[in-house]
């Protein structure tokens, strides 16, 4: 199991806007790479936002953030107070309920 992050930090008072696109724009582009597990996002308080995909291998994880960060860099670049960051790697803990 192999996560694909991504990482940035997003204007105030964006969260609904960044959210709505998100899910017409990414979660397709994102659940539509080969092995996708799960997606998530994440919008802190000091308005960060995370958005972690799972997937089988790394190489999907990696295909995931290129395509994705193609996709912020077009699409979500107004809402953001910076460049997007992300990572990839395998996960070494988890648990479900």
């Amino acid at each position: 199991m192999y996560a694909a992050i991504r990482q940035a930090k997003a204007k105030s008072g964006s969260a609904e806007e960044l959210a709505r696109r998100i899910k017409d724009g990414a979660v397709p582009i994102i659940s539509d790479v080969e092995g996708f597990r799960a997606y998530y996002v994440v919008y802190a308080g000091d308005d960060t936002v995370t958005a972690i995909s799972i997937f089988d291998k790394f190489e999907q994880a990696e295909e995931a953030n290129k395509r994705a960060i193609a996709w912020i860099e077009k699409d979500l670049g107004p809402l953001l107070a910076g460049d997007a960051r992300a990572v990839a790697g395998p996960v070494i803990v988890h648990t479900l309920a």
